[in-house]
């Protein structure tokens, strides 16, 4: 169990500091939860922007469990794998780490891998914009998680590395928490408060962090060796 709070830390992090990119991404979202032109009042946003935020966590919960199961029955399948896969973990954690830190565009052949799901699944998306209801908020945030993004993808990788359908929830849940400020900010129109999270000096130190827990994932299998 304590070998899985470094991925969960992970995950958690790399969502908080590298949610600055999905802003970039998903920029349009900030004018969806307006009802209509004469809805000003925050206390009738925050519901849609909070609902959205949920649906795209359930997904991204979902993801966790099926790339998680995956990694189960692999090494199920070849025991001697479970090292090397946790190595790989850790290797996924310090890029995380690098992109949220430099900005970096090692990971991004990821998220072109997902592009062919993402162009089938638009067309769904489109369907619920403008965001009128609760429903159609859930339905446009369930429908995003499936975006085509390299941070969710390699956190996604992570949840794999994990072995365990329920760490794999638990390690994208983490994340989808860690993304639902900059997001949520994003939607209302905060724009101060999520410029914090844009700040070099933040996603410096919050990057290095994240490299710092990877070479801890890294170095818990290699001492077992010893």
């Amino acid at each position: 169990m304590t070998e899985l709070y470094p991925l969960l830390t992970a995950a958690l992090l790399a969502g908080l500091l590298g949610s600055a990119h999905c802003l970039g991404m998903c920029a349009g979202i900030s004018g969806l939860f307006s009802v209509n032109n004469s809805v000003a009042s925050l206390r009738t946003q925050v519901p849609f922007a909070l609902t959205y935020n949920l649906g795209r966590v359930i997904s991204y919960a979902v993801l966790g469990l099926i790339v998680a199961a995956f990694g189960s029955v692999v090494v199920k399948a070849s025991p001697g794998l479970a090292g090397a896969i946790r190595l790989l973990s850790g290797a996924i954690i310090i890029l995380v780490g690098l992109k949220v830190a430099f900005d970096l565009r090692l990971l991004n052949i990821i998220e072109r891998m997902g592009a062919g799901l993402w162009a089938k699944m638009a067309p769904v998306a489109q369907k619920l914009v403008p965001v009128t209801s609760l429903p159609r908020a859930l339905g446009l945030g369930l429908v995003w998680g499936w975006l085509p993004c390299g941070l969710v993808y390699s956190v996604l990788m992570i949840a794999a590395s994990s072995t365990q359908p329920l760490h794999g929830v638990a390690i994208m849940v983490a994340f989808g928490i860690g993304t639902v400020p900059a997001m949520a900010l994003s939607g209302l129109g905060a724009a101060r408060l999520s410029e914090l999270m844009r700040r070099r000096s933040t996603r410096l130190g919050m990057g290095l962090l994240i490299v710092v827990l990877g070479l801890l994932t890294i170095a818990m299998p290699l001492t077992s060796l010893m």
